[in-house]
């Protein structure tokens, strides 16, 4: 039994019982996805599989993600080079302390691909469009399970603001 974390495939643990985030952090020594509230609740754990899709993985177990590919912060850059929503968090402010971050941007990469195909949230007022604008209060709806407290929100939503504008062009 084997799962892609980051572009590798590494072997399940034998445990059934081992949450996708303690495989990140204790077995995998990846230290990005954070264990905020361990009870789905801030979203620091949010990682992203098969690219797009975001869960809180302090509530998903190794097991059930076999054979798929998992995201982490970490799987992010590429040869190096930061990820441009990881430039624009820089570029706006949109982290103090920083723990919540990595579940900030992977939750933003999820949101995006939420967008994309027209998946609506709380606030969407018309469930028949075929396209969803991110105004202020998408952004907000989408991304209310991710917490900071630090409270460098605007920074958050500047950056993922900018960034989205920029992939939609």
């Amino acid at each position: 039994m084997s799962i892609n974390i980051n572009g590798s495939k590494m072997s399940l643990p034998d445990d059934a019982r081992v949450s996708l985030l303690d495989l990140l952090r204790e077995h995998l020594h990846l230290s990005g996805a954070k264990k905020g509230c361990d009870q789905g609740a801030c979203g620091a754990c949010t990682v992203l599989v098969d690219g797009s899709e975001r869960i809180l993985s302090c509530l998903a177990l190794a097991v059930q993600y076999e054979g798929r590919s998992i995201t982490s912060i970490e799987g992010l850059a590429v040869n190096g080079a930061l990820h441009p929503l990881q430039r624009a968090f820089i570029e706006h402010d949109g982290f103090q302390c920083g723990y919540c971050t990595p579940g900030q941007i992977c939750s933003a990469i999820g949101m995006a691909e939420e967008l994309r195909r027209c998946v609506p949230s709380q606030v969407t007022e018309d469930l028949s469009t075929v396209t969803i604008a991110l105004t202020h209060d998408e952004l907000r709806e989408r991304m209310s399970g991710n917490l900071c407290r630090c409270g460098a929100y605007n920074g958050i939503v500047a950056a993922i603001s900018e960034h989205h504008a920029t992939e939609a062009t």
